[in-house]
């Protein structure tokens, strides 16, 4: 039985497959062939096994948030008490706006991503919500001006 921890060996044809889905995952089982230059039954097999083995964890949008009506963005770095982040982490998960929040290591422990619709809704949350939760020592706030996708395939 496989290791679930060991990564799977891609070639170059599942990563030229993970390239073209990851600039549009809409695309076709033939056009997906087509582009990667085998046969469409080889594109099954292989997209099968690469979600089988959790390298491809699913199929998703791109969203213009600002579109989407979510115009005011921060980053907030949080700095928590050393035994609050499982607590923390389910309150987050449940908290109106945030986007995501990753665990790290460095000079702060947990980033958030924050998208509201207006500044005041932003002020809300990150003054009422955010710093309210139980284990929070310190926050720092950036806000986001103008934000790039950075979808580059070429790391693939």
């Amino acid at each position: 039985m496989d290791n679930p921890h060991t990564p799977l060996q891609l070639d170059d044809v599942d990563r030229r497959l993970i390239r073209e889905l990851v600039n549009d995952g809409r695309v076709s089982m033939l056009a997906l062939a087509q582009r990667a230059h085998i046969s469409r039954t080889h594109v099954y097999a292989r997209v099968e096994r690469l979600e089988k083995a959790g390298v491809i964890e699913g199929f998703t949008a791109r969203i213009n948030m600002e579109k989407a009506g979510f115009a005011t963005s921060a980053l907030v770095a949080l700095t928590i008490q050393q035994d609050a982040w499982r607590g923390l982490s389910e309150k987050l998960k449940t908290l109106p706006y945030v986007e995501r929040f990753i665990l790290v290591g460095g000079d702060f422990d947990v980033l958030v991503v924050v998208r509201t619709p207006d500044n005041a809704t932003l002020r809300d949350v990150l003054l009422e919500r955010l710093h309210g939760l139980a284990g929070i020592r310190s926050s720092r706030t950036w806000l986001v001006f103008e934000e790039c996708s950075g979808l580059n395939s070429e790391w693939m």
